[in-house]
């Protein structure tokens, strides 16, 4: 183990601005000294302690030198899309492990997409990250570290940063108090500022993870993975539909949707042949049906791993039209990157694959 993996400083973008402030007590500071740091954190945006003479009291900083660190990630590789609208980042952690970030450039808007574990335990069979298994969860400052660093890449075109979503690897119900101390740091108002109705969570079904998410409130748009109308389609591509069947993870839905007063969006990924067929759109209606929810319908990005193909375009419009008859409204998700494996852990695997099957 390298002597950053096994270091006992306390990494500071790991901390919401209540526990950096209780954490700057212990060491004799105020309220004023977590403000000055966290405007350096999160507006000024610094990239190394070293970074912060002149901006705090001299023996802030030296106790912070001694007593804490930045963990930035190191790019490891990135691929830009022919269209240059899509740039994905291979991103090594301070222990070798590697995850994968995408920002997303639209009209007058920008959407960065993140990671919030190291691989996924999930098993989704067409999803590339969950092929490669679980290596572990990553910490709230890693996952935040990914938003500053495509913030910082906005900024040397004069762009802004509007939508997160928390859809990249990994699932983040299943690193929960992680991820919602990321985005309590994500949304705080004296630093990034993000605002919560342009944070989106998208869970593969972990019904525990969603009653939770309900009962505490949690300001961000929900995202469930379905692309099954019935538990025995579904487990066949999301194994995880065997520990929380349909009527489980529908049941926790209408909690959500009732304790919450929010519609909740439902993934649907088309693959040819396998659940694109109108009768199984009529299933998914039937299964909807009544509940505050829009469909986002997307074609599938081809893996390695799995042998399935997007779906046609008239068999997406057809899906669609019986989606209509139910009153479910859908968007046909707009593919991204196809180019560079910008689908969750396409880039990990294609850069990582070879190193693998090479022999020693």
């Amino acid at each position: 183990m390298s002597a950053a993996a096994s270091s006992p400083l306390l990494a500071l973008h790991d901390l919401p601005r209540a526990a950096l402030g209780q954490q700057l007590a212990q060491w004799g500071y105020s309220a004023f000294h977590r403000d000055a740091l966290w405007e350096a954190l999160y507006r000024r945006q610094v990239k190394s302690l070293e970074e912060l003479d002149g901006l705090l009291r001299p023996e802030l900083v030296a106790c912070l030198k001694e007593r804490a660190c930045l963990r930035a990630p190191t790019v490891h590789h990135e691929a830009f899309s022919r269209d240059g609208f899509t740039h994905k980042l291979l991103l090594r952690q301070y222990d070798g492990q590697t995850i994968e970030t995408v920002l997303m450039r639209f009209k007058g808007r920008a959407t960065v997409c993140i990671s919030t574990q190291a691989g996924c335990a999930m098993g989704c069979v067409f999803c590339a990250t969950g092929q490669m298994g679980l290596a572990r969860h990553l910490s709230p400052g890693e996952i935040v570290a990914q938003v500053l660093h495509a913030v910082g890449l906005l900024r040397q075109t004069g762009e802004s940063l509007r939508n997160i979503v928390l859809m990249g690897m990994g699932e983040p119900l299943h690193n929960y108090d992680a991820t919602m101390e990321a985005v309590d740091i994500l949304v705080d108002p004296k630093g990034l500022a993000i605002g919560p109705r342009f944070i989106t969570l998208s869970t593969v079904g972990v019904v525990p993870g969603i009653r939770r998410l309900a009962d505490e409130e949690r300001p961000v748009q929900l995202a469930v993975s379905l692309h099954g109308a019935t538990d025995a389609e579904r487990a066949a591509l999301v194994p995880v539909g065997k520990r929380w069947p349909l009527d489980e993870l529908m049941e926790a839905c209408r909690y959500y949707s009732a304790r919450r007063g929010r519609r909740i969006f439902f993934e649907w990924t088309l693959i040819a042949g396998k659940n694109d067929t109108p009768e199984q759109a009529h299933t998914l209606g039937q299964l909807l049906k009544g509940m505050e929810a829009h469909v986002n319908v997307i074609p599938l990005n081809p893996t390695v791993g799995f042998g399935g193909a997007p779906s046609a375009p008239e068999a997406v419009r057809a899906f669609q039209d019986v989606l209509t008859s139910y009153g479910l409204p859908s968007t046909v998700r707009q593919r991204r990157g196809i180019d560079i494996d910008a689908g969750c852990g396409q880039l990990k695997a294609a850069v990582e694959r070879p190193r693998r099957n090479m022999p020693g």
